[in-house]
């Protein structure tokens, strides 16, 4: 079972994740923007982290940045709305390993996490 943090400025979107997470996985922590995303990280060190685009404080990109400038073993999934294409291709670039467009699809969601993993 891997452990997941959920990093998303929308509770209801943190929450759809979470429902999507588990059982398979432990989600051990959530944040609603991308400074308090880089603290719990940095504490808990999750297996896996979704990742919103636009937050507040510190937007998806930033954090990711800085996440990855620290961790490089980090796997992180962009959370994206559609019409961030540009941001999407950005975030791959840094080294993402794949991106969801919300709204979710419950088996896209896992797909991904899985790819994570192979």
């Amino acid at each position: 079972m891997a452990r997941a943090m959920i990093v998303d400025d929308a509770a209801i979107m943190r929450m759809c994740l979470k429902d999507i997470l588990e059982p398979e996985h432990q989600v051990v922590a959530e944040a609603g923007d991308g400074e308090k995303a880089l603290e719990v990280y940095a504490e808990l060190k999750p297996d896996f982290v979704t990742l919103d685009i636009t937050m507040p404080k510190l937007n998806g990109i930033e954090a990711l940045e800085k996440l990855i400038a620290e961790y490089p073993e980090a796997k992180v999934i962009i959370v994206s709305a559609v019409g961030q294409k540009q941001l999407v291709f950005q975030a791959l670039g840094l080294g993402v390993k794949d991106f969801i467009v919300k709204p979710f699809d419950p088996d896209r969601v896992r797909q991904s996490i899985n790819r994570l993993f192979e």
